[in-house]
């Protein structure tokens, strides 16, 4: 029984972090063997559609003027872009500082009620087709909006994804390596599943819809951008994936800033499982559930336990049977594991230390990640999860 469990937990693993990338790399080589890659979205540049570059923001005096100054750099004829913000209980001059900004409407209210009231309330504002949200602290590439408009020339697809990327340094914090690996890892499987199918899921630090898809979304959810991009995915449009449009911002400031992103999305991600059921069924969905369950589902639920269960139950083989030695495959596997985890702690002790033993931060960050995803679950169930947006530090650039 031991063995069956041993095996069964690092199947879930190594599928989970390994396996699921490479089996949608593969099928998207087999798709381009059998079926002929789409022509080009060519864009009518005399005739673009207007775009809402829609922002959300709660105190963020000390980037709204770096945010602004990107927007208004943006390659797309402004003429055509309504600069929508809506801020949230702001109390330290955002709003003020934005209505210094003609271009700019600015939709304050004065009670803090969440990033999800923020978005119901400002679709109300929005009077273009396409509307494009982007945090407060992200800097934009100026190709993003037109790439975005030329995703959508396309008419099967409904909501559009952009590429997250993490501002990186030669010498960097354990998050800013962590997050940084885990970021370019996550992209290349977001563009396997786009070109396969359909991408799942955006991030919302970049992501634009077809006005006229949006549904409100419920006041309690926690993450709003994977809810709304995966709707639009369910009534039948694809999620489409570009990284030639995409959103900058710099890491985590430690590991600790870190841990309280990956516990709220690990807690959004089971209420995500709950208020969309009907995901899970293939024969309703077809290729987006599978995909849907191998690279998120997985990841929120069972990996977490599976990964530490495996050095558990690898060490109670071994006293079972009353050997560690090296010939014996679970006293190598064992002593692999203790290494990883060494090399972890080692990450962990050197995490405020910058240094370009860059190997040293992955194994603690991936260890530290899977930690955040239980006790994301633990707190989903205790209903403690608060859908009040929290500012996380970040490094400074």
């Amino acid at each position: 029984m031991l063995e069956i469990l041993f095996l069964i937990s690092l199947i879930v693993v190594l599928y989970t972090y390994v396996g699921y990338a490479a089996i949608i790399w593969i099928l998207v080589i087999i798709k381009r063997l059998f079926v002929a890659k789409p022509q080009g979205l060519n864009l009518d540049t005399a005739n673009l559609p207007e775009v809402c570059l829609f922002v959300t923001a709660y105190n963020e005096i000390e980037v709204a003027r770096q945010k602004v100054e990107n927007s208004f750099k943006l390659n797309y004829p402004k003429d055509k872009i309504q600069y929508l913000w809506m801020t949230d209980g702001s109390t330290d001059g955002t709003p003020e500082f934005l209505r210094q900004f003609p271009e700019l409407q600015v939709e304050h209210t004065p009670e803090r009620l969440g990033k999800i009231h923020a978005m119901n309330r400002g679709l109300a504002f929005v009077k273009t087709p396409l509307v494009m949200f982007s945090d407060s602290n992200t800097i934009l590439g100026e190709q993003s909006i037109m790439e975005i408009v030329r995703q959508f020339q396309n008419p099967s697809v409904g909501c559009v994804a952009g590429e997250k990327r993490i501002l990186e340094k030669d010498e960097d914090s354990a998050a800013a390596s962590g997050e940084g690996f885990y970021w370019k890892l996550e992209s290349f499987i977001k563009r396997m599943d786009a070109e396969f199918s359909s991408a799942v899921g955006a991030a919302g630090e970049l992501f634009a819809i077809r006005t006229d898809l949006f549904k409100p979304v419920e006041p309690d959810t926690i993450l709003d951008d994977f809810i709304i991009s995966l709707r639009i995915a369910e009534s039948g449009y694809r999620v489409a994936y570009t990284p030639n449009a995409y959103a900058v911002e710099s890491a985590s400031a430690s590991v600790k800033e870190e841990l309280k992103r990956k516990i709220r999305i690990a807690a959004g991600g089971l209420q995500t499982i709950f208020r969309l059921p009907q995901l899970l069924n293939p024969f309703r969905n077809g290729w987006l559930s599978f995909q849907y369950i191998s690279h998120k589902i997985l990841r929120w639920t069972i990996a977490p336990f599976a990964l530490f269960a495996i050095f558990l139950i690898n060490l109670l083989i071994l006293l079972k049977n009353n050997t560690f030695d090296i010939d014996n495959f679970y006293a190598v596997f064992l002593y692999f594991q203790l290494i990883l985890y060494v090399v972890a702690a080692i990450g962990w002790q050197s995490e405020n230390k910058q240094i370009r033993f860059k190997f040293f931060f992955i194994p603690y960050y991936f260890v530290a990640m899977n930690y955040a995803s239980i006790k994301g679950i633990v707190r989903y169930f205790k209903g403690k999860q608060s859908v009040v947006w929290e500012k996380s530090k970040r490094a400074k650039v």
